[in-house]
């Protein structure tokens, strides 16, 4: 396939052009490693690396025409040169254009917040399938077109892969598809061109501080994802989240809001709270959950408001949504033969932390131990790790601190980054023990019937990421391997 640039130009905001404007191109590339004879190569400065230094290479490798923010000193005759102001919204303008503009074919969610985007986007998908649509969706987890899984490999894809993947999903036959959105995408414009129906805000915590560095930067990348909904679109925020309405602020799309304390557009209460689910009173019915604790009741309640602005009817979806079951590593539980429950999650953040340990208080007898067995992941926000520490201690009956995903740090020394934010009175709940798998079994062997054990952190990850290198290490694989000795 080869296609004219000037259809790829076409909403990208050009300075000059340098060469030919009548040429055609095979592929489309933000990486000069794939450019072959005949492609568009777009020069897009990265947080490690800057495009503009491979321009050489991809000439050299056949590209037809660069984009770039600064043209080379020395360029090549036969290649055109495209000056833009922000080779990254370029980039995302031309991948929608290449895929034939998929998202005025399909009806796009988006779903952004700190915590729970993965739980809201995957139920969605999960509920319009059982309403009987074709879906496609883009998640932390996996992605799938429709039945067919494509494995992520970041919260959301880069914006080639994500025009890709839609026009795969548009060529299934599928109507609807939901996509976390993260605030690294809208930072880095992955997200600029695309039309999306409805924008769906979770919360806003402490998290990617490594990226962002303030928190006042991390909000404004979220909100600057609603800040390009168009006027039919809708946006839906958390009005129990004190950032919700901030959202909104210049939002041209139409406002909705959900909440489970407060007057809402769309509300819910929990009337019962069980170790296997909850019952909830949603839009004035009652509705069986299998989901469980106050996090969750907002997550359906995002779904249902979701669906309900798609136009689905208000039975239908109650009915459906009382069939949904939990998204991998997400308060996932397992029991040993001896009565031990385990509970393994994803929460890698201090505010997500303290929602799945507040679950369990609330669930417990108080008659047995919570046991938690969490670390912090390497090269990321670190301001995080005290706080980590904090949570888990002030929480938890007993404490083991352990590896995540080091990467390229000593996981010894997070560990003592965590153990700082431990207040002096509990301490003496605190182990710290490096090894995961360790860690794990000797919270297994503390414990006693009926005691909960937390395994936090990794959830649906089945790998530790180690100097660079991924290692096997599935959290309910090692749980259920001890389980069974």
């Amino acid at each position: 396939m080869s296609v004219n640039i000037n259809e790829l130009f076409a909403s990208v905001n050009i300075q000059s052009v340098k060469g030919s404007r009548d040429v055609e191109v095979n592929e489309v590339h933000f990486d000069s490693r794939k450019v072959k004879e005949g492609d568009l190569f777009v020069a897009c400065r990265g947080t490690v690396s800057d495009g503009h230094d491979f321009i050489e290479k991809a000439v050299e490798q056949g590209a037809k025409v660069v984009v770039c923010e600064e043209l080379p000193k020395s360029s090549s005759s036969e290649t055109s040169f495209v000056l833009v102001e922000d080779a990254s919204e370029a980039l995302s303008h031309i991948a929608h254009n290449f895929y034939n503009k998929p998202t005025e074919n399909i009806q796009l969610v988006g779903v952004t917040g700190t915590n729970g985007k993965t739980t809201i986007a995957s139920l969605l998908y999960e509920l319009f399938r059982k309403l009987g649509y074709k879906v496609g969706l883009l998640s932390t987890v996996t992605n799938y077109i429709d039945t067919k899984e494509v494995k992520a490999t970041h919260t959301t894809p880069d914006a080639i892969q994500i025009s890709k993947l839609l026009n795969e999903m548009i060529e299934e036959g599928c109507d609807y598809c939901f996509m976390e959105v993260s605030s690294h995408a809208i930072d880095q414009h992955r997200t600029s061109a695309l039309n999306f129906k409805g924008g769906i805000f979770t919360n806003l915590t402490h998290d990617h501080l490594d990226y962002h560095k303030t928190f006042d930067a991390y909000l404004r990348a979220k909100k600057g994802f609603f800040d390009q909904l168009g006027k039919t679109s809708f946006a839906i925020t958390n009005a129990d989240d004190k950032n919700g309405k901030i959202m909104l602020q210049n939002t041209k799309a139409h406002k909705f809001t959900y909440s489970t304390r407060a007057f809402a557009d769309f509300r819910a209460q929990i009337l019962e709270k069980h170790f296997n689910g909850m019952m909830l009173e949603m839009d004035g019915l009652e509705l069986w959950s299998n989901f469980i604790g106050d996090f969750n009741a907002h997550n359906l309640l995002a779904v249902y408001s979701a669906a309900r602005l798609l136009d689905q009817p208000k039975d239908e979806v109650l009915m459906k949504m009382s069939e949904l079951t939990s998204v991998a590593g997400r308060f996932e539980s397992l029991i040993s033969p001896n009565g031990v429950m385990a509970i393994v999650d994803y929460a890698h953040t201090p505010d997500a932390l303290k929602n799945v340990l507040v679950t369990i208080d609330q669930l417990r007898t108080h008659n047995e131990t919570v046991i938690t067995v969490v670390g912090a992941g390497g090269d990321r926000d670190k301001t995080k790790r005290p706080l980590m520490g904090q949570v888990s201690a002030e929480y938890s009956d007993k404490v083991i601190l352990t590896s995540d995903n080091p990467r390229s740090e000593n996981p010894d020394q997070i560990i003592q980054e965590m153990k700082v934010g431990v207040d002096a009175h509990n301490l003496r709940k605190v182990l710290a023990i490096t090894d995961r798998k360790e860690a794990i079994r000797t919270a297994i062997m503390l414990a006693q019937k009926d005691d909960i054990i937390l395994v936090a952190g990794k959830g649906h990850e089945d790998y530790q990421e180690i100097n660079g290198v991924k290692h096997h290490f599935d959290d309910k694989e090692i749980i259920n391997e001890i389980f069974n000795q």
